[in-house]
């Protein structure tokens, strides 16, 4: 089972798509390894950097996050950048689920949640755990932690164990 807890990155805005997640230009790719470096290469955010990215574990960020296309090179991206769970009030419907193919967590919660998360940690140094069979969400920052509860169904909790859809299909084909 992959990972899911480590550093927080904040991106303050709605409907980032999976050409700024990452451009098509890199489409043509056969290995993840290969879109590694051009994560979020195009996202316009004020105060954001590329460099942002490195040692992030995880995303907080608004609704609609993965809207666009449908590729699956978007949670790819992701995913070889040690980024396997991706926080937000809403997802495009096929990034989610993509994203849970992946074996990954895309957890939706409501708007006034990530308004807290955003006015309590935004800007401080925050590390997250999920707590993949209790479905919580562990935040620790300035020597506090809080804990906050999250509803997946239970076939995406399975992908998530499982490693995703390949990792489901050998255990169970």
């Amino acid at each position: 089972m992959k990972t899911f807890k480590g550093n927080v990155l904040f991106l303050d805005r709605s409907d980032i798509n999976t050409d700024e997640i990452i451009p098509a230009k890199y489409l043509t790719e056969i290995t993840k390894e290969a879109l590694k470096p051009n994560l979020l290469e195009d996202l316009v955010l004020p105060g954001f950097s590329r460099a942002d990215t490195e040692d992030k574990a995880v995303i907080v960020t608004r609704e609609n996050f993965g809207c666009g296309s449908s590729r699956e090179h978007a949670p790819w991206a992701l995913e070889v950048n040690g980024i396997n769970v991706v926080i937000a009030e809403s997802f495009a419907r096929i990034f989610r689920q993509n994203m849970y193919n992946c074996g990954m967590f895309a957890i939706e919660l409501p708007k006034e949640t990530i308004d807290g998360l955003f006015a309590n940690y935004a800007g401080k140094a925050v590390t997250m755990a999920v707590d993949v069979d209790g479905n919580q969400i562990i935040i620790q920052a300035d020597g506090k932690s809080e804990t906050i509860d999250f509803k997946v169904g239970e076939f995406d909790q399975t992908l998530v164990k499982e490693g995703g859809w390949v990792g489901y299909a050998d255990k169970n084909y």
